[in-house]
């Protein structure tokens, strides 16, 4: 069974990606403030850390396997609840493919005699993934604990280089802990909120341990635990990093650039340290796979459970893996790259993500309402003004996913109309 610390772990790793490696320079040339861009990733912390409250007290309690879904369908009935977990496993169906690939490009960028493989090599990390799962949940769950520490060590660590290694340039004394320029006038609001859109994406995930609360031995005291301290972990491992590339990097070249760690590994390490930061990135995605494809499976295994789909997928090893549905899980990925067909889906990933977020908030505001009396082991903080705060955000994010890209928006919308006979043949 699992505990605390895997739950801090599968946030963690289930998050810490290669988006941190990138996303700061976008950030910054959106906005054209260094200062305003920390703001920016606080705001991004906020915001994830309110989401924690409301999901902490639906993880508390609903503690059932398949996270979205099992609050979905606890508010608003099974009809509702599978189209939400519908929408979840396209989401990750997609993002194990897209991820695998990523590894497969980043190998190849490493050792370029691998590079004509990168196919072959996303292919074999699918299926090494399915195997760690296979192995039993005790192997997994210690795997992911271990690869979420390193990322975690290896983040901080290139942060504290890029302050220490490098001497800083000197600065008056008022400058003192604001190595970077004195705060500009604020952009006008389309940049602020594309770069808010960027750095929410980054933090993207750090709600994963929702997923895992019927196997904690004590889901009532470790979710919120694990969702809050992990959503602070991450704020500050992301805040330490863009103050740390701001150290070395002048305001023009951050950003304009592309892989702003790269050029700041270069700037302290020397110019062999592009290896460095592509092996900090492969470890980062192969962190994020585990927990993806331990997700996927369980909210697969949920949802059959629900239907009674089969009793194949709904069946647990001894080891503590729902073998069918991880055999299916990983079909279904392998199927999404050696196809290429994941490109279109991913394109619409951003509407599932957002719209099963507002799911969730609408969901605890309908138990709220409906079962005010039911056991709340914890109780979402500042309810209901937090849980509305997160819940317009959401609906603006929505919203503009879908004016931004009306041809994908469209078809993901066809694709969550599937689910309705789908459901149907599925009773």
């Amino acid at each position: 069974m699992l505990g605390l610390g895997f739950g801090i772990a599968v946030v963690i790793g289930g998050t810490i990606g290669v988006g941190i490696l990138r996303t700061p320079g976008s950030v910054v040339a959106r906005l054209g403030s260094e200062p305003l861009a920390i703001a920016v990733w606080v705001l991004g912390g906020l915001y994830a850390l309110l989401g924690a409250f409301a999901l902490a007290e639906l993880g508390t309690m609903t503690p059932e396997t398949g996270g979205y879904f099992a609050y979905a369908r606890r508010a608003f009935g099974p009809a509702i609840g599978f189209a939400v977990g519908w929408c979840d496993l396209l989401v990750y169906c997609t993002a194990l493919a897209y991820l695998s690939i990523a590894i497969g490009e980043f190998t190849g960028a490493l050792a370029p005699r691998l590079a004509p493989h990168a196919k072959g090599i996303a292919i074999a990390t699918l299926l090494f993934s399915a195997l760690l799962q296979w192995s039993g949940l005790r192997i997994s769950s210690w795997v992911q604990e271990i690869v979420s520490a390193l990322k975690a060590v290896g983040f901080i660590g290139l942060a504290v280089a890029c302050v220490t290694v490098r001497p800083l340039p000197p600065v008056p004394p008022f400058q003192v802990f604001l190595p970077f320029p004195p705060f500009q006038p604020s952009p006008p609001l389309l940049p602020l909120i594309l770069a808010f859109q960027l750095v929410i994406g980054t933090y993207g995930g750090w709600y994963s341990a929702i997923y895992f609360t019927e196997e904690d031995t004590e889901p009532a005291r470790h979710l919120p635990r694990a969702l809050i301290t992990g959503v602070l972990l991450l704020t500050f491992i992301y805040v330490a990093v863009n103050l740390a590339f701001m150290a070395v990097l002048p305001i023009g070249q951050l950003g304009s650039s592309d892989l702003p760690a790269a050029d700041a590994a270069v700037v302290v390490f020397g110019s062999r340290a592009a290896r460095l930061i592509t092996l900090l990135s492969i470890v980062s995605l192969v962190g994020i796979i585990n927990p993806l494809m331990m997700i996927a499976t369980r909210v697969l295994f949920a949802i059959a459970r629900d239907r009674r789909a089969s009793s194949a997928l709904t069946s647990v090893s001894r080891r503590g893996t729902p073998e069918a549905a991880l055999a299916a899980i990983t079909v279904a990925a392998l199927a999404l790259v050696a196809t290429g067909t994941f490109d279109r889906l991913f394109a619409m990933v951003a509407v599932f993500v957002t719209g099963n977020y507002v799911a969730a908030m609408l969901s605890l505001i309908a138990l709220r309402r409906r079962e005010p009396e039911a056991p709340r082991p914890f109780r979402a903080w500042g309810y209901p003004w937090t849980v509305w705060i997160v819940l317009a955000v959401s609906a603006a994010f929505l919203a503009g996913a879908v004016a931004g890209d009306p041809w994908n928006s469209a078809a993901a919308a066809g694709l969550l109309a599937v689910s309705w006979p789908l459901w149907r043949a599925l009773r």
